[in-house]
């Protein structure tokens, strides 16, 4: 019982901790403010000027929304280009489906990097322990 509740607990902070980092401490909206900046920035290079790149912010994802006037050509090109922008998952014109959140994806990863933690740990204890038996 004791070592579910010690897991248990480990996830929940793991979760905690992720959730203040990307809310309240502010990490979630600076990451957004910097990958709509290099979007538009991008636009603005090839002198896309009324086509506008904003981030999903409702909730925080890692998906820009291109907004603006732009023949097919264009909309497929940009699509592309904008997609090879650092931090961004995909770009859309038109509201399409689900898309994960940048929270969900933060809290997997952190998940996922408690649990290759606590492998690790337990690899290690199971080396500790053999090599305590051969020494006796």
């Amino acid at each position: 019982m004791n070592r579910k509740l010690i897991f248990f607990c480990g996830i929940f902070a793991v979760l905690a901790v992720t959730a203040t980092w990307h809310g309240p401490m502010g990490h979630g909206e600076r990451f957004a403010t910097r990958v709509e900046s290099a979007a538009q920035t991008t636009l603005d290079h090839f002198e896309m000027t009324q086509v506008t790149a904003r981030i999903e912010r409702r909730p925080l994802g890692r998906y820009i929304r291109l907004s603006g006037q732009a023949d097919d050509f264009q909309r497929m090109e940009l699509i592309r280009i904008i997609g090879e922008v650092p931090g961004v998952a995909g770009v859309r014109w038109a509201p399409e489906g689900f898309r994960m959140p940048l929270l969900i994806e933060a809290w997997l990863a952190s998940i996922a990097a408690f649990l290759l933690g606590l492998l690790l740990a337990y690899l290690l204890e199971l080396h500790r322990r053999a090599s305590a038996d051969r020494r006796w």
